[in-house]
C-alpha cells in the first residue's frame, strides 16, 4: 500500500487512539505518566515496530549538573522509543511528543470529564488533547503509515515517547542519556501548524521573605513578611520591563517575549499573628541565546537592590532558590536545513486546501525540550504540530483536522528527508 493510502485509511484510528491516550490521566509524578508509555509500547509492538521501552534511573540522572529539574516526585518513569530502520546512507529523522499532562485544576470550570476524550466541533476535548496528545497521536500515525506500507527509507525514522516535559524535560533528557540521536527532531507540541524554531527558558523560583512575628493586636512591635513583599515585587515587574524592551526578532509577536511571573505566595501561620515569613514561587524568563547562569545573577541582583533600599530587608535579606524546571533558551542552529525542510513539506502537502499558506517561522516565551535537544544531543528540532491556546486550560481540545494535517505534513518531511 502507498503510505498516503495507508495514511489516509488510517484517520478514524488516529483519532481513537488520540482518545484513548486522553483518557490516561498521565498528570506527571502519578502511576499513570507510566501506564501510558507501556500503553504506546503496546501498540508499536503489535505493529511490529522496533521498540525500545526501558526504565529511567531517575534518582542516578536528577543528582547529575545538567539535570534539566524536576517539579514532581517521581519513584519510577519509563522512555520509549520507535525506530524505522533505514536502508543505509541516509539521515535520521526523529519526531518527539510528550505524554504527562498537567492537572486539570478546579474541575468545575470542565464542561464535562478533564479526561473524556470527548468528540465534538470538529476537536477531541480533554486535558492533554491540545498539549500534546494531538500532537503525539499525528507523529504516531505517520510512523505507523510509513511503517504500514512498507516503506524503506534510506536513513531511520525514530519517535522518541517522553515523560516528565511539564516538569522539565526528564524523558527527553533520559532518551539522549540512552544515547538517541537523529539528525533532525520534529517536536509535535501545538503551534497552529506554524513552525517554532526557537524558545525562551524558563526557570523555576523560590523567594523566602523574612518578618518578624508579634501578636496582631500589637502589630508594630511585628514586621510583616507580606508588607515586604510588596517592595520586592514591583522591583521584579521593572526588571521584567528592562528584559523586554528589546527582544530578538524570532520573539516579537509576542506581548512579553520573556515573562516573569509569581505563581504562588502563601504567608503567615496564624490569623491574628504578624506572618513572619513569606513564601513566592514563580518562573522567570530567559532570554533567546543568555546563559543561564547570566540570569540568574540579573535576578539576583535584582532581589538583592531591592532589599538594599530597606532597612529590614537590608539587615534580613530576602533568600532566592532555584528550584524544579530549569528550561534554558534554545534554537534551532541556522546552518540546518530542517526548518526549509518543514516550511517545503508543508505547503507541498497542503497546496489547495484551507492550510495552503506557509507557516511563519516564530520563537516562543516558554522553555520546552527543544533546548535539551539542540543544547545537550547537539540535534537541530523545531516544534510543529496541530492546536494552539488551548494548553492547560479547562476544555482543552484540538483541532481534529490539525492533526490530520500534522501527520501528513510529518510523512512527507520523512520521504523528502
Amino acid at each position: 500500500m502507498d503510505v498516503h493510502n495507508a495514511l489516509l485509511s488510517s484517520r478514524d484510528e488516529t483519532i481513537r487512539t488520540l482518545v484513548d491516550l486522553v483518557r490516561v490521566p498521565s498528570v506527571g509524578g502519578t502511576q499513570a505518566e507510566g501506564e501510558i508509555v507501556r500503553h504506546v509500547a503496546g501498540l508499536l509492538a503489535a505493529e511490529g515496530v522496533e521498540t525500545d521501552l526501558w526504565q529511567i534511573p531517575v534518582a542516578e540522572l536528577a543528582a547529575r549538573p545538567d539535570f534539566p529539574g524536576m517539579e514532581v516526585e517521581r519513584s519510577e518513569a519509563w522512555g520509549l522509543v520507535a525506530r524505522l530502520p533505514g536502508t543505509g546512507g541516509g539521515r535520521t529523522l526523529m519526531f518527539n511528543g510528550h505524554l504527562d499532562v498537567v492537572p486539570p485544576g478546579d474541575l468545575s470550570t470542565w464542561s464535562d470529564d478533564p479526561f473524556s476524550g470527548r468528540v465534538a466541533d470538529g476537536h477531541v476535548y480533554g486535558r492533554g488533547a491540545c498539549d500534546m496528545k494531538g500532537g503525539f497521536a499525528a507523529a504516531l500515525a505517520a510512523l505507523l503509515a510509513l511503517h504500514r506500507s512498507g516503506t524503506r527509507l534510506p536513513g531511520d525514522v525514530l519517535l522518541a515517547a517522553v515523560v516528565g516535559e511539564e516538569d522539565g524535560g526528564l524523558g527527553t533528557y533520559a532518551t539522549l542519556d540512552r544515547g538517541w540521536r537523529a539528525d533532525a527532531c520534529v517536536i509535535t507540541e501545538p503551534t497552529a501548524l506554524d513552525v517554532l524554531a526557537a524558545n525562551g527558558g524558563a526557570l523555576t523560583f523560590r523567594l523566602r521573605v523574612p518578618g518578624l512575628a508579634a501578636h496582631a493586636c500589637a502589630r508594630t512591635s511585628g514586621v510583616s513578611a507580606v508588607e515586604k513583599f510588596q517592595l520586592v515585587f514591583p522591583v521584579l515587574r521593572a526588571l521584567e520591563a528592562s528584559r523586554n524592551r528589546s527582544v530578538d526578532p524570532m520573539m516579537r509577536r509576542w506581548d512579553i517575549a520573556y515573562p516573569l511571573e509569581i505563581g504562588t505566595v502563601r504567608a503567615g501561620d496564624w490569623a491574628s499573628t504578624v506572618p513572619d515569613l513569606l513564601v513566592a514561587e514563580g518562573r522567570f524568563g530567559v532570554a533567546l541565546d543568555e546563559p543561564v547562569d547570566e540570569a540568574r545573577a540579573a535576578f539576583e541582583r535584582t532581589v538583592a537592590e531591592a532589599c538594599a533600599a530597606d532597612p529590614w530587608l537590608k539587615e534580613h535579606p530576602v533568600t532566592v532558590e532555584w528550584w524544579g524546571g530549569q528550561f534554558a533558551s534554545g534554537r534551532c542552529p541556522s546552518g540546518t536545513d530542517l526548518v526549509r525542510r518543514v516550511l517545503d513539506a508543508h505547503t507541498s502537502t497542503h497546496a489547495g486546501s484551507p492550510f495552503a499558506a506557509e507557516p511563519a517561522v516564530v520563537g516562543a516565551p516558554y522553555g520546552s525540550d527543544l533546548r535539551l535537544l539542540t543544547n545537550i544531543g547537539g540535534i537541530p528540532a523545531v516544534q510543529y504540530g496541530p492546536g494552539v491556546g488551548y494548553g492547560h486550560c479547562p476544555d482543552e481540545k484540538v483541532s481534529i483536522e490539525q492533526v490530520h494535517a500534522c501527520s501528513a505534513t510529518l510523512v512527507n518531511l520523512a520521504l523528502a528527508f
